[in-house]
């Protein structure tokens, strides 16, 4: 869900005090973009998972949410953190992008709120929003009023459709884009076997690959204001993102003339690369080329197979594949899960398990290099959240804090960045800004 419907205008005006001060946030000394301020307007998932990259690899990342509610996925549960007193906290979901951001409660529908907001820009490299096509100009957050006063700015708009196109005033869901976007015609089993149909994806991967077409975008814009000065508006959708993210499936129709369709575990150009049942459970086995064929065969006692005419190079395979299907299966059903494994690794052919999210973290290989991060509020709440999966040698990701309670550095933002003091905060506390 890329959108965020504007709340509505209430009609109050805003006093700020002293000029910018820097932010009080650490960061590590060595942090590739730690020299960068971000405003990050967006919530649900595509907008976030781009600002929580910006603010692994250093930069500060201030999130700006409705005082009265937040982030809608704080509310997207079960499940939901506990509290250190035992109360109910955010859900989990809001835990996976929201890592090294301070929240900050401001109600930008009321005129107090948006000139708070847009103090805090005119400090800021970057700005994110996923807010319907001009749905903030009416509080004088839009590109083209925010680049009047700072042309240095990068502001990047994340939608389901874009900004121009005939589609561009609807809301796009991830669900709705994996359908439309030709993800969901080309997942699930074949047509006339059993549980054919579409399916789509267990994440929400349109929304997770516009975050990082978002933040790759956002990089880009900053390298070329870098050389010339200026900034720009950035049009990032999740449509688009999802298109290009068919990859070989696309280039098969655009330049095959092949429309791709459900293959289930199938693989459309190799053979066998599928799941095959076994004795206890199941094994994917991925033979990308004649020589790993042949020495599977040879591993599991098979070698009839290898020396079969119909199976004997790649596109043979692939012409009778139901063929090499039948005659896999017959022979590892008498193979247990983990045995067949350690045999076809010794061997040097690819192939693996399929592993619930359980076995994912437990799998040493993923401890051994620290895929779990665990990360503390200050009341002591630990909230374990997954590592920057790139690993830089010079300037790697850091964790500097853990996902923020609703709110919890308005104070210290206000102060800190625009001067306020604290009778300031307070009245603006109890005109429902903050």
């Amino acid at each position: 869900m890329p959108e965020a419907d504007a709340p509505q205008d209430r009609g109050e005006t805003v006093r700020l005090g002293g000029g910018a001060m820097e932010s009080g946030m650490p960061t590590e000394p060595g942090a590739a973009l730690a020299h960068l301020k971000v405003v990050d307007l967006s919530r649900i998932l595509a907008g976030p998972w781009a600002t929580q990259t910006l603010a692994d690899l250093g930069a500060e990342v201030l999130k700006i949410e409705h005082p009265a509610g937040g982030d809608d996925t704080r509310r997207w549960g079960p499940p939901f953190l506990e509290e250190a007193d035992g109360a109910r906290g955010d859900a989990a979901y809001f835990t996976a992008a929201n890592r090294n951001k301070r929240s900050l409660g401001i109600d930008f529908a009321k005129p107090e709120g948006a000139a708070l907001v847009r103090a805090l820009i005119a400090g800021a490299d970057v700005v994110v929003e996923n807010f319907k096509v001009g749905g903030l100009a009416k509080y004088g957050l839009d590109y083209a009023s925010l680049a009047a006063a700072h042309p240095r700015l990068v502001y990047c708009s994340i939608t389901g459709f874009g900004q121009t196109g005939p589609y561009a005033p609807r809301s796009g869901y991830d669900f709705i884009i994996q359908g439309m976007g030709g993800l969901m015609g080309i997942t699930g089993q074949p047509d006339g076997t059993p549980g054919a149909g579409p399916v789509k994806v267990g994440v929400a991967v349109a929304d997770l690959f516009t975050g990082m077409y978002a933040a790759t975008s956002i990089l880009a814009a900053l390298a070329y204001r870098d050389r010339t000065g200026r900034g720009q508006h950035i049009d990032c959708a999740l449509l688009a993102s999802q298109a290009a993210m068919l990859a070989n499936q696309a280039s098969s129709w655009l330049a095959g003339g092949v429309e791709p369709g459900r293959m289930g575990n199938d693989h459309p150009s190799i053979s066998p690369y599928r799941v095959y049942p076994v004795r206890d459970g199941h094994v994917i086995l991925t033979c990308g080329n004649d020589g790993q064929f042949r020495r599977f065969c040879a591993a599991v006692g098979a070698d009839g197979l290898a020396e079969d005419p119909r199976f004997g190079s790649n596109p043979a395979r692939v012409a009778h594949r139901a063929a090499l299907d039948r005659e896999i299966e017959a022979v590892l059903a008498g193979f247990d899960r983990d045995d067949l494994i350690a045999r076809l690794e010794a061997a040097t052919v690819p192939c693996g398990p399929i592993n619930g999210v359980a076995d994912v973290f437990a799998d040493p290989h993923l401890t051994a290099i620290g895929t779990t991060v665990p990360t503390h509020r200050p009341d002591g709440t630990e909230i374990p959240t997954v590592a920057y999966p790139a690993r830089l040698s010079a300037s790697p990701a850091a964790y500097r804090s853990a996902p923020p309670r609703l709110g919890a550095d308005t104070e210290a933002v206000l102060q800190e960045r625009l001067g306020l003091d604290v009778a300031a905060i307070a009245r603006l506390r109890a005109d429902g800004v903050l």
